[in-house]
């Protein structure tokens, strides 16, 4: 669970980040993201803070608070990347109540990337192989 300094919970604050912030779309997911220029804000040490709207259209009761349990593992694992600060609406669309975690998680990072919020990052296991100069021996896999 999001700690309480780090939700967003009145409709004004969502009403704001919605009009005010920025979005990207996804297939699965919208999110609308706001950051505060430091030069106005009043309290730059804030955390970044997130809030969530999964309706109706998402599915039944069961479906929508799956879907908001995995959008809310998803984000606190990012909030700290965040600047702070920033408020962000993650808005769930019909598709992600039949995906699974990971495929809401590179819908979330694609939509961050593509609001400047987080740095483009390989997904894990995917590092760069090192790079062998063009006249090098090959490697056959015996290093004694």
């Amino acid at each position: 669970m999001l700690p309480a300094a780090a939700r967003l919970r009145r409709s004004e604050d969502f009403r704001v980040v919605l009009r005010r912030g920025s979005r990207a779309g996804r297939r699965r997911l919208v999110v609308h993201a706001l950051t505060t220029d430091p030069s106005e804000a009043a309290d730059v040490t804030s955390a970044a803070r997130a809030g969530f709207v999964v309706s109706k259209a998402v599915g039944n009761s069961v479906v929508r608070h799956r879907v908001t349990r995995r959008l809310r593992h998803l984000v606190s694992a990012r909030l700290g990347t965040l600047p702070a600060g920033s408020a962000l609406v993650v808005r769930a669309l019909p598709p992600s109540a039949t995906a699974s975690s990971a495929e809401l998680g590179a819908d979330l990072d694609a939509a961050l990337r593509r609001l400047g919020l987080s740095p483009s990052r390989r997904p894990a296991g995917d590092a760069p192989s090192p790079t062998r100069p063009a006249d090098a021996a090959p490697d056959h896999g015996s290093a004694v």
